[in-house]
């Protein structure tokens, strides 16, 4: 045997089963798509637009 095959495998028993399942990336996708989802409610709101608006414009008077 090798020594990268020997390493390789001694690489592969240490590190073990340190990746995420398929199922792991499901739930961890499903999660994220949630997120975003409610981020994007809470941003298009009319109350946090109206938020951003003034921020920008106040920003936009101290540069002029």
């Amino acid at each position: 045997m090798t020594s990268i095959a020997r390493m390789i495998r001694r690489r592969c028993r240490v590190a073990g089963d340190a990746g995420m399942s398929t199922a792991e990336y499901a739930v961890g996708t499903i999660a994220a798509t949630a997120f975003a989802g409610i981020l994007y409610k809470i941003v298009t709101s009319s109350e946090v637009q109206k938020a951003l608006l003034g921020i920008i414009q106040r920003a936009l008077q101290m540069a002029g």
